[in-house]
């Protein structure tokens, strides 16, 4: 049976699926009085236990989205995280995401929970993750701290999914982009192209965008006018991931601290060596309105 954690106040209703990865399984905007779909919700009579693919946000951690097939070397060791979707030959968004968290505090406007992974490789850790409602903002606080014997870099992100492409414009500044090949790994750093400008509100690319891209100033909003709602992004990440599929009903923008492959590229930018005992923290929050 699918455990559904709620959370509601006077603006907004949320779900939360502790056995699912940790994630969000809805976030309606209800000040209007009916609920509307901020994120892509999962249907209210799905019993079985999904996928975290079929929610409306799972956490990233240790790191976000492909790494390597070969892994990664530090201080002089190799790492190799083991592949962990079928058909996919990279690891990918760590193993948070894959594992069932434990319920820590439950009220009407929060839920905590908590995850150890003491025999994971090559990252041991425990994770803490806090849902609360906040007026009509969802915050969401992350944390990952090493509980293995030696430093390593971790790294964090959220994986939203959003109902719409067609009718959403997106606002969210940019600096650059980097750019995949057939991997999905990137290869070079550009100039972000004006298909891909989001400096002042558009819409999104009708033939789809799968890129990771820097220089994030933290926030974003995401209007649906015929919806007759928007969403505001607020995190303390500098990265986002955009993933707009051609012809399909959702697209992805991915609050993260760090690019796509970020333990092989120079200077692993973004990520936190943690020593053994550190912990790593991050923040973000998703506000619903009425347009």
């Amino acid at each position: 049976m699918l455990e559904r954690l709620v959370l509601r106040n006077a603006s907004l209703a949320a779900e939360i699926v502790p056995q699912v990865g940790g994630g969000l399984a809805r976030l309606d905007w209800v000040g209007n009085g009916a609920a509307v779909s901020l994120l892509r919700a999962l249907p209210a009579d799905a019993v079985e236990l999904p996928t975290p693919s079929q929610l409306a946000c799972f956490p990233l951690l240790p790191w976000s989205n492909r790494m390597a097939p070969a892994g990664f070397s530090f201080e002089g060791r190799q790492h190799v995280p083991a592949p962990n979707r079928a058909g996919e030959p990279c690891p990918i968004h760590g193993d948070a995401w894959q594992q069932a968290w434990q319920v820590a505090a439950h009220d009407a406007t929060g839920v905590t929970l908590r995850l150890a992974r003491p025999d994971a490789t090559p990252f041991s850790y425990e994770a803490e993750l806090r849902y609360t409602l906040d007026g009509a903002a969802l915050v969401l606080e992350l944390a990952v701290c090493n509980t293995g014997r030696d430093p390593l870099p971790f790294g964090i992100g959220l994986h939203p999914w959003m109902p719409d492409p067609g009718g959403a414009r997106l606002h969210a500044r940019a600096a650059g982009v980097w750019l995949a090949g057939p991997d999905k790994l990137p290869l070079t750093r550009a100039d972000v192209p004006a298909q891909w400008r989001f400096d002042a509100p558009a819409a999104l690319p009708g033939d789809g965008v799968d890129h990771v891209f820097d220089g994030w100033p933290g926030v974003a909003r995401i209007d649906w006018p015929a919806r007759g709602v928007a969403l505001e992004i607020e995190a303390d990440m500098d990265y986002f991931i955009l993933y707009v599929p051609p012809g399909r009903d959702f697209f992805c923008f991915e609050p993260v601290d760090h690019p796509i492959n970020a333990h092989n590229l120079a200077g692993q930018p973004g990520l936190s060596v943690l020593a053994p005992g550190a912990t790593l923290r991050r923040r973000c929050a998703f506000r619903g309105m009425r347009l």
